[in-house]
């Protein structure tokens, strides 16, 4: 089969085993490629969208905002491709030297000192987070401060520690969101979601 016709296939087989899912199709374009990328039916349940959340990430992309990551693992995942087409712009702080440095000076982690390098680029933009709870947790303190102005933002991160908690504190912030209740996530599935975001874009302007 080619990689399309595998794509095609996988698609359907998620349709028939999803059933009845209740999402309008811009949600579903959304929940079905979380499916599709970790093969995990769970979403459907645990995945959770602020009501502006599609709406405020088709507009970022389509005026060409920014989109940030907090590992090179989510920006490998994302079609760059098409981004371009909107003039965005990828970028992942998590090795800039003065982020080594920031969070070694003051003994955090480097997704934490990356959300800080980043406040001026995110203005208007996503801020992703596929990995790091420390990210998503800084990101929130930021924007409770007024410091930090993303349009929406994708919290997926992964793990026994903080995570579920900090996907907690997204639901209950004053911004918009697309994340998941539970300890899974991952780079990948963010990496998904952004995808599914550029896939609108494209064909609400077809």
């Amino acid at each position: 089969m080619l990689p399309s016709e595998i794509e095609d296939k996988s698609f359907e087989i998620i349709e028939a085993e999803a059933g009845n899912h209740g999402f309008s199709p811009e949600l579903w374009t959304v929940v079905s490629r979380l499916i599709h990328t970790s093969a995990d039916f769970e979403y459907i349940n645990t995945v959770r969208f602020h009501d502006d959340a599609v709406a405020e990430g088709i507009g970022a992309i389509q005026s060409g905002k920014n989109i940030i990551t907090d590992t090179h693992m989510a920006e490998a995942g994302i079609r760059k491709r098409d981004l371009k087409t909107f003039g965005c712009q990828l970028m992942c702080f998590i090795d800039a030297p003065e982020v080594i440095e920031a969070a070694r000076r003051n003994k955090t982690t480097r997704a934490y000192a990356a959300v800080d390098a980043a406040v001026e680029q995110m203005k208007g933009g996503i801020y992703v987070v596929g990995n790091a709870p420390t990210a998503l947790l800084r990101l929130l303190e930021l924007i409770k401060e007024n410091r930090a102005k993303p349009s929406l933002i994708v919290g997926l991160p992964v793990g026994f520690v903080n995570a579920a908690e900090s996907k907690h504190a997204l639901i209950n912030a004053k911004v918009p969101y697309i994340t998941n209740t539970g300890r899974k996530g991952g780079s990948n599935v963010a990496a998904a979601v952004v995808n599914a975001l550029i896939a609108l874009s494209i064909t609400s302007i077809e």
